[in-house]
């Protein structure tokens, strides 16, 4: 008895001893399983979720095999975004005046002269006294361009038009200076690049607000376009029926209106401005977008997926906007590039015969009207057609390498 009861406590012992290994080496591995996880974790989070779907990324690479759209693309935002900050590049105030041990920022506050010893409410800082006075007691740094779009040039060479600096002699550009070559005011900064136009003002700081303003005009016409045209080609697709039939009727008829005509009338009527012609326009551009998108949504309506969702009680809403628009945008986009290259000739040809921006206004349209009543100045014509030449070529670039990357036969091939 005393043996077998002894042989049955040590098979006990071992039997626990072995259930403890069991344990710690299940323990081990589990330790081991956790680590390698956690390991793993910032890697499958890093590379979880690309920032462009497959589909996107062929697109982008399609874009970018047409070298010529690629660059054009680079060119024009460089070109933009330079002009969106002009008065950093062209103005006849400084960037920055520390006077008296203060500093002060002219470019964005408008200081009265009295700050500078003066008495006039508004400080001109292209007066010799102004500027006396600052470099007295402090120092200035002023823009690359002295000019501001309206800024006259009273000491220009010849009678305006007058012509690039550069085509004269330092002892011709200076002698209107007061003392002459030596005038510190005679610098690179004061230099007229590209001439006068009729009025002395600077050609090459009416050229970069010109762009600016002939851009910007473009991108909120073409955007307001698109949002108007494609909801409405929306509607018109997905429902049918008397919608669409008289919204094409509407639509003829607009259409046949003489757009020109009709704004050249509008324009004479209403007081000039930036949003009254940009509103004038709006009224016309919209038709552009919609048969494009109402042929996407008349194609797409009937599709399996756009019945299953309805089977579902999906509303119309979300229907369009989440099942058929996205389709219908890849047209539309490919659009866009050519649309807003139609806004800005067209705002151009206004401006050309005048019934375009305010008067005053850094119009490129302008400059070429002056090009056209100033012969004798072909610096005027020629900056105004080189600019403008420029920027819709850039943009047609642009739209055929858009046109390329949404090509169903290269993105699907």
């Amino acid at each position: 008895m005393d043996d077998a009861l002894k042989d049955r406590i040590a098979d006990d012992k071992t039997r626990k001893s072995t259930s403890g290994e069991t344990a710690a080496s299940a323990g081990r591995i589990a330790e081991e399983q956790t680590s390698g996880i956690a390991q793993m974790a910032p890697e499958a989070e890093f590379t979880r979720r690309p920032r462009l779907s497959p589909l996107n990324q062929r697109r982008w690479q399609n874009f970018k095999a047409n070298r010529r759209g690629y660059w054009s693309l680079w060119i024009f935002a460089a070109l933009f975004v330079v002009t969106l900050f002009a008065e950093f590049v062209a103005n006849d105030k400084p960037l920055l005046v520390e006077y008296k041990g203060e500093f002060y920022y002219p470019i964005i506050v408008d200081y009265p002269e009295e700050v500078f010893g003066g008495f006039l409410p508004v400080t001109n800082y292209r007066d010799p006294f102004v500027q006396d006075e600052i470099a007295a007691n402090g120092w200035a740094i002023w823009p690359p361009i002295r000019y501001s779009f309206q800024s006259v040039n009273n000491e220009i060479p010849t009678p305006a038009p007058s012509a690039p600096s550069w085509t004269f002699s330092k002892e011709e550009r200076c002698q209107r200076y007061p003392l002459g070559v030596d005038d510190p005011n005679c610098s690179f900064g004061n230099m007229n690049w590209l001439g006068t136009d009729d009025q002395a003002r600077d050609v090459a700081a009416r050229l970069i607000y010109g762009f600016r303003i002939s851009v910007l005009f473009g991108l909120i016409l073409t955007a307001a376009s698109a949002v108007i045209g494609v909801a409405a080609g929306a509607v018109q697709g997905y429902f049918g029926g008397w919608i669409d039939l008289l919204f094409q009727r509407f639509i003829e008829i607009w259409s046949s209106i003489p757009v020109l005509y009709l704004l050249l009338i509008i324009a004479a009527i209403l007081p000039p401005g930036f949003w009254v012609l940009l509103g004038i326009m709006l009224l016309f551009s919209w038709v552009a977008f919609v048969g494009v998108v109402r042929a996407e949504f008349l194609r797409a309506r009937n599709f399996e997926y756009v019945n299953a969702a309805r089977a579902l009680g999906v509303g119309d809403w979300t229907i369009i906007t989440r099942h058929l628009l996205p389709n219908a945008m890849v047209a539309t986009l490919t659009f866009l590039p050519f649309i807003l290259n139609g806004s800005i000739t067209t705002l151009t040809s206004l401006d050309v015969l005048g019934f375009g921006l305010p008067p005053g206004s850094p119009s490129l349209g302008e400059l070429l009207a002056q090009g056209k009543n100033n012969l004798q100045a072909p610096w005027l014509g020629f900056s105004g057609f080189l600019v403008i030449s420029l920027m819709l070529s850039l943009l047609v670039f642009v739209g055929e390498a858009v046109r390329d990357a949404f090509d169903p036969r290269k993105s699907f091939g």
